[in-house]
């Protein structure tokens, strides 16, 4: 537990007495980070997540100065971690209303290399961890959220279209998108509201691992009808927006916060 008393919120924020739970904070720069700073300038309480020993030296600094309630240990490629996380929430938060997925992995070789070279250990790894632990996190989340929430995604144009040096990581957000919208069906009728949000590039410690990614960062800019590539606030506030009632006639969908670059052949 991070803090030893909640401050209460300012009852007119839109997430005012809302709690949810940020997974996929690496550092300052990463977009899970500007979405839990988004949610709690709403009035959302959090809960956020590290992934080992090593990363929590630089995402409990952080945790701390957005006055997580919970900084919780989680590896979803180990058995029972994102349960048992879910579980920790529910037993501080009670209800839970939303919820931010931002993880994916991919080994280097399949990124970069054709995607019919991927190997099937490679693929079932990084479909596991981007795609299938947001299954596994919704199906654990569905008995905290009886009256409904959001539970939000991060996807990329290149589930649509084919990126130069996505590879895998493509297909894996193809499915990604598919399975929202899926889940937006089933979890419908509970109330519960999916999301895929798909920024344009942008330099987190996730991008720096795509090849000539600066390249990418300059075309976007000269393509997107705003002439311009969007930055991680922007992208967090979209998030905030989601898990606010202002979305509440919204679910299924993927939207994009690429300063209109998607629209562009």
């Amino acid at each position: 537990m991070m803090t030893s008393e909640t401050t209460p919120a300012n009852p007119l924020l839109p997430l005012a007495g809302k709690k949810g739970l940020i997974t996929g904070i690496a550092n300052d720069k990463s977009i899970a980070y500007a979405v839990a700073k988004a949610i709690v300038a709403l009035g959302g309480e959090i809960a956020v997540t590290y992934q080992n020993d090593k990363t929590a030296r630089y995402t409990q600094p952080l945790a701390e100065s957005l006055g997580a309630r919970l900084f919780l240990k989680l590896d979803v490629s180990e058995p029972g971690s994102l349960e048992n996380v879910v579980a920790q929430c529910g037993e501080a938060f009670g209800a839970l209303h939303f919820a931010a997925h931002s993880m994916a992995f991919c080994n280097a070789e399949d990124l970069h290399g054709r995607v019919v070279d991927t190997s099937e250990a490679g693929f079932n790894a990084a479909m596991s961890v981007s795609c299938h632990s947001f299954l596994r996190l919704a199906k654990a989340l569905e008995p905290l959220m009886p009256q409904g929430g959001a539970l939000i995604t991060m996807s990329y144009l290149g589930a649509e279209r084919v990126v130069r040096n996505y590879g895998i990581m493509g297909i894996i957000k193809a499915a990604l998108e598919s399975a929202v919208r899926y889940m937006a069906y089933d979890l419908g009728p509970k109330g519960i509201r999916v999301f895929a949000v798909s920024p344009g590039p942008i330099m987190t410690r996730a991008a720096s691992g795509i090849a000539n990614f600066t390249n990418l960062l300059e075309s976007d800019a000269q393509k997107a009808p705003l002439g311009r590539t969007v930055t991680i606030d922007e992208v967090g506030a979209l998030t905030a927006f989601l898990c606010t009632s202002a979305s509440s006639g919204m679910t299924g969908q993927t939207i994009y916060v690429d300063a209109g670059a998607h629209i562009v052949a």
